[in-house]
C-alpha cells in the first residue's frame, strides 16, 4: 500500500494519512487494525540538511525522531528514537528525521549531518514505528523541496508542485520495474 501525508501533499496512487507525527500515527494505526497492508510505502517531500540537493529523490527505510534541542544538549529522551526496516546490511540508508516542526536554523541543522541524518520529513518516523509494531515491511521515497534554512517555507512552496511530479514519475517507474520481475 502506498501512503502519503495529505492536505496539499496527495497523489492519485496514494492514501493520505495526515500531516505530522500524531495524525499519521493515529490514522495509520487505525488502517492497520482494520485492514493490515502487506507493505507500506510512504511518498512525500523532504528538507535537506545540506548534502542532498533540491529535487533529489531519496529512498530510505530508516527514520529518527530527534528534536533540535537535543543537538545542543538542551534535551534528552528515554525513548528509542531511531527505527529502521532495512534488512540489507549492504545498503546504508539516508536517515530521515521527523518532527512536528520544520527546521529553519541552517547552522544548527548541520549537526544532523554529523549524526548521519540527511533529510527531514514530518511523518516518516510515525510510519516506520507503526510498521514495526504491526510487522509490516515499509520504506519511503522523498523528493527534496528545500534546505533547512530561513527560506525553508518559501522554497518548499516554490518547489512543491515540481517535487510532487518528480515523485509521481519515480514511483510509477519503480512500480513498472517491480512488476516486470
Amino acid at each position: 500500500m502506498i501512503i502519503c501525508a495529505g492536505n496539499n501533499e496527495t497523489f492519485d496512487f496514494a492514501i493520505p494519512m495526515g500531516v505530522g507525527l500524531i495524525e499519521t500515527a493515529m490514522n495509520l494505526t487505525r488502517l492497520c487494525l482494520f485492514d493490515k497492508p502487506e507493505f507500506l510505502l510512504f511518498v512525500g517531500s523532504a528538507g535537506s540538511y545540506g548534502d542532498k540537493k533540491i529535487f533529489d529523490i531519496v529512498e530510505s527505510k530508516t527514520a529518527a525522531n530527534i528534536e533540535l534541542a537535543f543537538l545542543n544538549s538542551d534535551a534528552y529522551t528515554p525513548l528509542d528514537n531511531v527505527v529502521s526496516t532495512n534488512t540489507d546490511t549492504n545498503i546504508k540508508d539516508v536517515i530521515v528525521n521527523s518532527s512536528n516542526y520544520i527546521s529553519t536554523n541552517e547552522e544548527l541543522t548541520k549537526k544532523f549531518l554529523k549524526l548521519g541524518i540527511g533529510i527531514e520529513n514530518m511523518e516518516f518516523f510515525s510510519v516506520l514505528k507503526v510498521a514495526e509494531e504491526f510487522n509490516i515491511p515499509a520504506g519511503g521515497v522523498f523528493c527534496i523541496t528545500n534546505y533547512t534554512n530561513k527560506n525553508a517555507h518559501e522554497d518548499f512552496l516554490k518547489n512543491h508542485q515540481k517535487a510532487k511530479e518528480l515523485l509521481e514519475e519515480h514511483v510509477k517507474k519503480r512500480i513498472k520495474e517491480l512488476t516486470k520481475r
